[in-house]
């Protein structure tokens, strides 16, 4: 069985099956025009948010891929990220700059996470 959160014409914002959670690419939608830092801790917010109506954690991610439109704002979001992540729970992880869908995004952030709760 799968189960789907948010569910739109083009995508669900959340898939969950065998256990697994799936959320599709988080972006800045409150604050599209602000700095690294300040979309990072959206996105992270976002991602909190989510994981938490599917039954999972930032403690229990299993991957994490991050797509920065430009790589120079690696170091600036990793320290958000640093703030953020649970020490002894970082989770396997792939950055790399990409052309996002809307010029003003700095980045987009895909997770998959173990579901602990039902």
């Amino acid at each position: 069985m799968i189960t789907r959160l948010h569910v739109g014409p083009r995508l669900s914002e959340a898939a969950i099956a065998a256990g697994t959670v799936y959320l599709a690419g988080q972006v800045p939608e409150l604050h599209p025009d602000a700095d690294i830092e300040t979309q990072t801790r959206e996105v992270l917010g976002h991602i909190d948010r989510l994981l938490a109506e599917c039954g999972s954690s930032k403690q229990h991610l299993l991957s994490v891929q991050i797509f920065l439109a430009d790589i120079v704002d690696i170091g600036r979001m990793n320290a958000v990220w640093d703030a953020w992540v649970v020490p002894g729970h970082t989770p396997p992880r792939a950055t790399v700059q990409a052309r996002l869908a809307d010029p003003r995004w700095r980045i987009e952030v895909v997770v998959v996470a173990r579901q602990v709760a039902v």
